[in-house]
């Protein structure tokens, strides 16, 4: 039996609910899913906040909470390069063959298209209320996140001290 994989490409800063139905929404097409964890080598940015490590291990505990079978997952950090034509190829370097690529994002379908892959373009899972961007903000405020987020990660960022980090990230000298 031929395995099929696919990949979903995301920041995750931070991996929220949409991101966890996502998840569950192509695991229920595919055998396994390749999570690639984009703008690996940034961190400590508010755009950026958490390490590629950092990452991992939040994806990690939200998804065993939720009971997804992490044997089904590989979570694999991957560095940017500045080079849309080549990005493809570059991600095909560091992750397992795969046969599918799960996205919204036109640039992200255009890319992988123009290589040969087929898109599984998932429903947007209130992408309108789970947005990193207004997560981030709302720790940097004060603001209750962590309805927004799997309660494991939640947690996780808890303990990195995440949201002090990005109110520390918010001070003038």
């Amino acid at each position: 039996m031929k395995v099929l994989r696919a990949v979903i490409p995301g920041r995750f800063q931070p991996f929220h609910k949409g991101h966890l139905q996502l998840v569950k929404w192509t695991l229920e097409r595919v055998n396994e899913a390749i999570i690639v964890i984009g703008s690996a080598q940034e961190s400590h940015t508010l755009q950026n906040p958490m390490t590629a490590g950092e990452r991992i291990l939040a994806i990690r505990k939200g998804l065993e909470c939720e009971g997804v079978d992490l044997k089904r997952i590989y979570l694999i950090p991957v560095p940017d390069i500045l080079m849309n034509s080549a990005w493809v190829a570059h991600v095909k370097t560091y992750v397992p063959p795969f046969q599918y690529v799960v996205s919204r994002n036109p640039l992200v379908k255009i890319l992988f298209e123009e290589a040969g892959y087929s898109i599984l373009e998932p429903p947007p899972f209130d992408r309108e209320k789970y947005v990193a961007t207004n997560i981030r903000l709302m720790m940097i405020k004060g603001e209750e996140w962590k309805n927004y987020i799997p309660r494991c990660t939640a947690e996780v960022i808890e303990e990195l001290k995440i949201p002090h980090r990005l109110k520390k990230l918010m001070e003038r000298d």
